[in-house]
């Protein structure tokens, strides 16, 4: 721990105390949490280490109370002796003024149990007081170096003169330690790595680029920025030496606008205000004064509003001198670029063949000192800078132009991003095209000769004969196409538009070397773009009927590639692509020529798959008579993987399709599927399980998966938690397949819970989705929810509450729901504030989160111990609930309707709610039609009428009338609510006149006679108090 508290942990400077604290931040958040996880398990881990007696104890000032001490102390009002001793008689534990002495690791387990949800907080005043613990626990000469450390190899060799037991047990704890300390060290490293390091080049470069835009003029950025030295080192660097070991590049002096000025130092680790720069004696403060920015940039506009307000509304420009410096530097650039080509093209030999073929273009060459666009490219680039142009005019933003090989992304330039996954077929795609960059290689950017050596070869495919172009083509394939270098020099030189051309040749040879090259290109983003461009998928879909197999599998291999982005997948539907696609999933049965047919049939099947991510191709597929195909593959006798995967992958995206689902399940796919889980492919699996995951929304499909065996792979593909996709499809299908109870217990047998709790850490949200869904599933069997208490589940499911992920809180909140129905569950929920994170959940903007959440609060409050003053405790918590009568959503309205009905069973809580005006509100949702809404507004409202003149207040608003009407419902739950709501009502007279005149008495007649007791009680009760008034007008009328 020495070492990772040495080098990895992040402290502050020293205090007035004399000694630096713990940063709050998150890399020591994740190195104390390993701290305490270490410590926590040491004694039941290593039992004898853990009983070892440290040199001299670790001190430190405790948050625990004597009083939080039981059994093996020795405690009084203001001190705490363990009893156990050391040799001498000494406790291994003293607490006295607020002072812990420790003395070993069995005691220090002890104190983080006992500061139970303070043990981080525990742990960080312990390592602050004790910076390097290993000299308190082994001695003085283990203490942690910065050089060499041969500590260990000394107490090895010692150990070999010395047989005692101690000395046995001190190296195997030196050993233990050591290796913690290498994992927590590892574990920082990685950490750290994931993070943006800044490098003198990158911070150079950016200063440069703000001088730029610096001066007096009030449409700069800034007024100032300058390094504080000229000084610079070999490594680029203008930080000393010795402040190069901490990782600082350089120091800078900026100027804004709107504040005085401030020095920054840039670090490897980012950018961040320092103490400040003496201009007299030259020298920086090198104190870190605030937090660190992964830029300059970042850093200015949270430190300048100016700053921040000009980069967003792009009102700034250049400094001329620096415009033209920058236009000379571009000019030197081509210049040497240029010059570089031409020693290229004469010092490089081609092969003989393409010689002799390339002389007929050599006119052509010499005319041509560098390569240019073709003119078909160019015509499209004018098009696209046109519509850009247009755009711009239409904004009126007046902005310097920068070269390209100097602008930054962090002034307004998009980065290319890839929009694949849009599913979404109506949705605009005006502007689809400047979602991506083009990207083309700068004159003057340092290209491998690769780059040169292609360019090349596409001048002989353009002028070469039929023998020339085969060899081209042949050397093209010779290079690694998979480089995005040789992908976009084949665009840059109008190589695409070559080889699409080449595909309305007659000539097989030439047809098959120009797919194989545009397949391998495609799975570049730009270059399937351009392809879609340039007209080559109509060209594809027409050579998907040629009877060339070969050809045909290469065709629909590429459209696969092409198809990943929207406008794409509409050119393949419009030009009849998914019927030719679809008909090559037909494999003969007796054919000569079994394999290539299958090849053909898988290759038609990833085209499908990729054109099956837009819903109106679904609907095409299946019109072209898909599914049998598909069906008819899965369970043929040829299950090799590779055809497999593909099939499989159509079935899954096209299932989230209703119709789908049912033609999956007649055509008896689902049994293929569930055999399927049991392949070795971890591919094959993942795709089978996301197919049932989509398919078991419908009850019949959970039970054939429970029929054919299907819940027991399922549950085995748990353990894999190192491959995300394949668990988080997994946990899919168990979650939907649990919606069944015949589902959940055969999930009980195999121990399946369990396996899930231990799945709520350490996993990516689309995972966690699903294990709290099928928990909160699994949970709706009482025996399951003490399994997940048992099993240490609920702080898990608690502590998710307190997330973003929309649907990971609808899911979460119906499982902590679940469980709180357990009262000593709801202990457990209670203790750790699960209830006001619940609360909390009300405020969401998401109607699914806020019912979710409000159906969870009903359980909780059944089962709290004091429930009406936990309501009460929460601020603003009972007129949030009120306002939530006010949504337009069923769901949130039924949900709040249940949760009204548990708050108000407190009286103080009742008259509070009443004060917030809920008996119109709940008056105003009478008239719903809405039978679920219904059952929980009239159980609402049975409640309500027990303060005050509510039951007044109901008749005078009009509520009445429509709850007689509730009586007519199919829904046996709707009568037995509308019937204590209407018995609490008829205890005002105008009530029941109201009643007697809408009929209820022929109504509640023939549900005196219902099996529910609730229900005949409320109806004889509503009957009497009528009838008891008609008998008081009565004897009225004759007094």
């Amino acid at each position: 721990m020495g070492a990772s508290l040495a080098r990895a942990a992040q402290w502050t400077s020293a205090s007035d105390s004399g000694k630096g604290k713990l940063e709050l931040s998150p890399m020591n958040e994740k190195l104390l949490n390993d701290i305490i996880q270490f410590v926590e398990g040491f004694s039941s881990k290593y039992p004898e280490e853990g009983r070892f007696v440290f040199k001299d104890p670790l001190i430190w000032e405790t948050s625990i109370i004597p009083s939080s001490f039981s059994t093996g102390y020795n405690a009084s009002d203001s001190a705490v002796t363990s009893n156990d001793k050391d040799a001498s008689g000494n406790p291994l534990l003293e607490l006295s003024g607020g002072v812990l002495r420790v003395k070993s690791f069995a005691q220090l387990t002890n104190i983080l149990r006992m500061a139970k949800e303070k043990r981080l907080n525990e742990a960080r005043m312990c390592l602050e007081a004790n910076r390097d613990p290993l000299v308190k626990i082994l001695g003085p000469g283990f203490a942690t170096v910065d050089s060499e450390d041969s500590t260990l190899i000394r107490m090895v060799e010692k150990s070999k003169s010395d047989d005692s037991a101690e000395g046995a047990v001190r190296l195997r704890l030196l050993l233990i330690v050591n290796e913690f300390d290498m994992k927590l060290l590892n574990s920082c490293f990685r950490e750290i790595s994931k993070k943006v390091r800044l490098s003198p080049d990158a911070v150079n470069a950016e200063v440069e680029l703000l001088q730029s835009f610096a001066g007096e003029a009030p449409n700069t950025l800034l007024k100032d920025i300058h390094f504080t030295t000229q000084l610079v080192f070999s490594n680029k660097c203008r930080a000393l030496p010795w402040r190069q070991v901490h990782g600082d590049i350089c120091y800078v002096v900026i100027k804004p606008h709107d504040g005085d000025s401030f020095c920054v130092t840039a670090s490897t680790s980012g950018c961040y205000v320092n103490g400040g720069f003496e201009e007299e004696t030259q020298t920086v403060n090198f104190e870190k004064k605030g937090e660190v920015y992964k830029d300059l940039v970042s850093l200015l506009s949270d430190k300048s509003r100016q700053f921040a307000d000009n980069i967003a509304k792009k009102e700034f420009s250049m400094q001329e001198d620096n415009l033209k410096e920058t236009e000379k530097e571009t000019a030197v650039i081509n210049d040497l670029s240029s010059e570089q080509e031409k020693e290229d093209i004469q010092t490089e030999k081609q092969q003989k063949a393409l010689k002799d073929a390339g002389k007929k273009g050599k006119a052509g060459k010499d005319q041509k000192k560098s390569m240019q666009p073709s003119l078909k490219w160019r015509n499209l680039e004018d098009s696209r800078k046109t519509e850009k142009a247009q755009k711009e005019t239409k904004k009126k933003v007046q902005v310097t132009s920068v070269p390209a090989y100097r602008r930054p992304s962090y002034f307004g330039k998009k980065t290319p991003a890839d929009d694949d996954d849009d599913m979404s077929e109506s949705s605009d795609e005006s502007d689809e095209e400047e979602e991506i960059q083009d990207r083309r290689q700068d004159a003057g950017s340092d290209l491998p000769s690769e780059y040169w050596q292609i360019q090349k070869l596409v001048k002989y495919l353009k002028g070469g004969n039929q023998t020339a172009t085969i060899i081209a083509l042949c050397s093209m394939r010779d290079f690694n196409l998979t480089q995005e270098t040789c992908q976009l020099a084949i665009r840059d030189v109008g190589g695409l538009e070559v080889l699409i051309n080449l595909l309305d040749t007659d000539e097989n040879k030439c047809k098959i070397g120009s797919l194989k090259i545009l397949k391998e290109i495609s799975r570049n983003v730009q270059i399937r773009r351009a392809i879609a461009d340039l007209g080559g998928l109509q060209t594809m879909v027409r050579i998907l009927q040629s009877p060339n197999k070969d050809l045909k599998c290469l065709a629909a291999e590429t459209i696969a590639n092409v198809a990943k982005f929207r406008r794409a997948r509409r050119t393949v539907r419009q030009h009849g692509g998914i019927r030719k696609l679809v008909a090559l999933l037909d494999v003969p049965v007796n054919s000569a020529d079994i394999g290539k047919d299958i090849e053909v049939a898988r290759s038609g099947a990833l085209a499908l798959w990729s054109c099956s991510k837009s819903t109106k191709n679904k609907h095409s597929i299946k019109k072209a008579g898909a599914i049998p195909m598909l069906a008819k593959l899965l369970k043929s006798s040829h299950e090799e993987v590779q055809m497999l995967i593909p099939v499989v992958g159509t079935l899954q995206e096209c299932a989230s399709e209703k119709s789908y689902r049912l033609a999956i399940r007649t055509e008896g796919m689902i049994e293929n599927l569930v055999a399927n889980l049991r392949s070795d492919d971890s591919e094959l699996q993942m795709h089978c399980a996301a197919a049932i995951f989509k398919c078991a929304e419908d009850s019949v499909t959970r039970d054939l998966v429970r029929q054919y065996e299907g819940l027991d792979p399922l549950v085995a593909l748990l353990p894999q938690s190192d491959n995300k996709e394949l668990l988080a499809a997994a946990t899919g299908a168990i979650w939907k397949c649990a919606i069944s109870s015949e589902n959940v217990a055969r999930f009980q047998e195999l121990k399946c819970i369990e396996q899930l709790v231990a799945l709520l850490n350490d996993q990516p949200e689309e995972v966690l989705v699903n294990v709290v869904g099928a928990l909160g599933e699994c949970a709706q069997e009482p025996a399951n929810r003490i399994v997940i208490r048992k099993s240490g589940g609920i702080p898990s499911l608690v502590h998710l509450l307190t997330g973003t992920n929309q649907a990971l809180l609808v899911n979460v909140t119906k499982a902590v729901g679940a469980c709180a129905t357990e009262p000593e569950n709801m202990s457990i929920i209670d203790k750790l504030d699960g209830v006001r994170l619940l609360w909390s959940l009300l405020k969401n903007q998401n109607p699914e989160v806020q019912a979710s959440a409000a159906w969870a609060v009903c359980p909780c409050i059944e089962n709290a111990r004091d429930a009406g003053e936990m309501v009460r405790s929460f601020v603003g918590g009972l007129e949030l609930i009120v306002s939530l009568l006010k949504s337009s959503d069923l769901e949130v309205l039924a949900s709040v309707c249940a949760a009204i009905a548990n708050i108000a069973k407190d009286e103080e809580n009742l008259a509070v709610i009443t004060d917030h005006g809920v008996v119109p509100m709940l008056a105003k949702l009478a008239s719903t039609t809405n039978d679920k809404l219904r059952r929980h507004l009239a159980e609402a409202i049975a409640r309500c009428c027990t303060w005050g003149n509510n039951r007044v207040s109901f008749g005078r608003e009009g509520a009445v009338a429509p709850l007689v009407g509730y009586l007519k419902s199919e829904d046996k739950q709707v009568h037995r609510s509308t019937a204590q709501a209407l018995y609490q009502l008829s205890r005002d007279p105008d009530n029941c006149i109201t009643m007697h005149e809408n009929g209820v008495v022929k109504m509640l007649l023939n549900m005196v006679g219902s099996s529910d007791s609730a229900l005949q009680e409320a109806a004889a009760g509503c009957i009497g108090n009528i009838r008891r008034l008609a008998l008081a007008n009565e004897k009225a009328k004759y007094a």
